[in-house]
């Protein structure tokens, strides 16, 4: 990750921090509605299981990758703003639910049950994975840029999507875990061992 200059690049300021934390809160969210509604509205199946992987994939590109973009992340300045907007994003996101998602009971009573019947058991858990992941989204996206690689969101995200997506059917299919489970944590994998490289190969 090299020095570089320039408005367009390193973006810090508090204030776009906090505004774009608060869209990838709201992306966010929204990905949470619509595994809500999938899961709802459509019958257990091959079919639900492959759309909720799909959700889980897009959700966790946006988490992983859109702190990076709007942080416009080249040095470790920008590496790091990324991860404040990560962070953010996860307060932004627990408001949402818990001002709308859990007065309408939209989780399963199983999900609260795994913390004793408290809702706050998985809140810093949420905090640490969506810092962690735009930690390591902008580690990739200042590695491709310092190779004067393509960093466009869609270029960034399509080597993790695709190890999300062969994990995420590979177990799947074979009944080791559900589907959308799989694939996130396929997903996390290849963004792990991406941004390792990237770390090699400034070493």
């Amino acid at each position: 990750m090299t020095a570089a200059t320039g408005a367009t690049v390193d973006r810090s300021e508090f204030r776009h921090v906090l505004l774009s934390g608060t869209i990838v809160g709201a992306v966010t969210g929204a990905a949470v509605v619509a595994f809500l509604i999938v899961s709802r509205l459509l019958p257990p199946g091959i079919i639900t299981s492959l759309v909720l992987m799909i959700i889980v994939l897009a959700g966790g590109v946006a988490a992983a990758f859109l702190p990076g973009f709007f942080a416009a992340s080249r040095t470790v300045q920008g590496v790091a703003s990324a991860a404040a907007i990560g962070l953010w994003g996860t307060i932004v996101f627990m408001a949402i639910d818990i001002i709308l998602l859990r007065p309408f009971k939209a989780f399963p009573w199983t999900w609260d049950a795994i913390g004793g019947g408290s809702t706050w058991w998985y809140l810093p858990i949420w905090w640490m994975l969506g810092t962690f992941l735009a930690w390591q989204g902008a580690i990739v996206t200042a590695g491709r840029a310092a190779r004067g690689g393509d960093t466009n969101i869609r270029a960034l995200a399509l080597p993790a999507a695709v190890g999300g997506l062969v994990v995420g059917l590979g177990l799947g299919l074979a009944g080791v875990v559900l589907m959308p489970v799989a694939a996130g944590a396929g997903f996390v994998l290849t963004l792990v061992a991406l941004a390792l490289i990237v770390l090699a190969r400034r070493g």
